[in-house]
């Protein structure tokens, strides 16, 4: 086989998530554990018997593509948020996007399976993937096999601490109506996603500017405070979906 070779790879399905935008989507999977998103498998694929014995699994294995960065070129060295963007690693010691093929793995949580207007759905959990990811294939996860004893880290040997995250009472407000509207815990999930602090390490170190991120149809304001993260408003967006 040349060195040159290439593949053409189908798409067996497509993701509907709550990240609309990629600001926001936390850098690993399961870190927020409220964020919901439905994998619907397509054509020819989109049958019930290819799922038959996945409800024996609690997670999956995704191969999915990176299609927001398409346009975006490779780098051989990346600055990982994780070493506050000043240090430069190879590109094949991080998960970073810029790749020479725009290909991620995640690992996510089965909701449920089932069949809906003719089309077939997977419920995820603790997704970090964009509305419209296009997917490669799933997988199931193997404990025995799939979680590795003694395994290290390297740079990132632990997940990142979490900061505090305040609302201020608009936000609270506005938190609880959209629940009693849509049954959502949206309240969780922005903090979650939040107390991740999305903002680029560039940023980090600045207070009071304020930053937006799109879940479905909201626009979660917030901005960094001397001590915490604070929530100001959740604003409609109208022109999107709920």
């Amino acid at each position: 086989m040349s060195s040159d070779s290439t593949f053409t790879l189908q798409t067996i399905g497509i993701i509907h998530s709550c990240y609309t935008e990629k600001f926001g989507i936390p850098r690993q999977p399961g870190l927020v554990t409220e964020a919901v998103a439905r994998l619907e498998l397509t054509s020819p694929y989109n049958r019930l018997d290819t799922l038959d014995g996945l409800e024996g699994f609690s997670h999956i294995w995704i191969q999915f593509i990176f299609h927001a960065c398409l346009s975006e070129n490779w780098k051989a060295k990346v600055r990982p948020p994780r070493l506050g963007g000043k240090v430069k690693m190879g590109v094949f010691a991080t998960r970073s996007t810029h790749r020479p093929n725009p290909i991620g793995l995640s690992v996510v949580k089965i909701g449920r399976i089932y069949e809906e207007d003719k089309k077939v759905f997977i419920d995820l959990h603790g997704a970090d993937l964009l509305d419209g990811t296009p997917v490669l294939d799933i997988k199931p996860y193997l404990p025995y096999s799939d979680c590795v004893e003694n395994a290290t880290g390297g740079f990132a040997p632990e997940a990142a601490q979490t900061k505090q995250v305040h609302f201020s009472e608009l936000a609270l407000s506005k938190c609880q109506h959209y629940e009693n509207l849509h049954n959502r815990e949206i309240g969780t999930l922005i903090k979650q996603i939040v107390e991740q602090d999305p903002r680029p390490s560039y940023l980090t170190h600045q207070t009071g500017k304020v930053h937006g991120i799109t879940l479905w149809n909201l626009n979660i304001k917030w901005c960094a405070r001397i001590d915490h993260l604070e929530i100001l408003d959740i604003e409609s967006l109208r022109d999107k979906s709920t």
